[in-house]
């Protein structure tokens, strides 16, 4: 039997993600970069790891489709920029929109952290300071930096500034994707990027 909170959450929001055609390969591997990107600033803000991930899966009836560590382990992996020893899956339109609302169903729960970090971004902005001085955003950055430079393929060539200034749209656009309509935005954002 199904709980009242999970019904609404999987079947109503799976309808808030339209698709007009269907991506070709080369879209889709951009929306797999981006997907595993934003779960990469998530991991590095709130320190969530593939147990959080496999429990909202679990919240939102996904299930068959994020069933264990080892398949959660290839949707990441069909990422085409990280490294990779293997494993490669290629992402379908069904695993691409639950990783959508896999995402927006963990930064809703750390929303307060999110937004705390996105209004300290603003304020150490505002007066010119570095946004690594403090503690918070300090720590999210070097967990991000470290993550992205172990996990692509690319990471050492990327210079620490577009680094920083990937995280930081990342946090930004997390808080966007932390709201009740969180997955709509992120998918249509995803649909955009990838046709653009």
């Amino acid at each position: 039997m199904r709980s009242t909170l999970k019904t609404p959450t999987s079947s109503h929001a799976w309808q808030d993600l339209p698709l007009a055609q269907v991506p070709d390969s080369l879209q889709l591997d951009n929306i797999k970069t981006q997907l595993d990107l934003i779960l990469m600033a998530l991991e590095a803000l709130a320190g969530i790891g593939s147990e959080a991930m496999l429990q909202a899966a679990a919240d939102l009836n996904l299930e068959s489709v994020v069933s264990d560590r080892v398949g959660l382990w290839r949707l990441r992996q069909s990422n085409p920029q990280r490294k990779s020893s293997g494993g490669r899956k290629k992402l379908d339109v069904e695993e691409a929109r639950s990783l959508v609302l896999i995402i927006c169903h963990l930064a809703k729960q750390h929303q307060e952290l999110i937004r705390r970090a996105v209004t300290l971004l603003e304020q150490m902005t505002e007066q010119n300071s570095e946004p690594h001085r403090t503690a918070l955003l300090g720590d999210y950055l070097d967990t991000f930096v470290n993550t992205y430079q172990e996990r692509m393929e690319q990471g050492d060539e990327v210079s620490m500034d577009v680094l920083n200034q990937l995280a930081f749209k990342l946090l930004i656009d997390l808080l966007f994707y932390s709201d009740s309509h969180g997955h709509r935005r992120l998918w249509l954002a995803l649909l955009g990027s990838a046709s653009a």
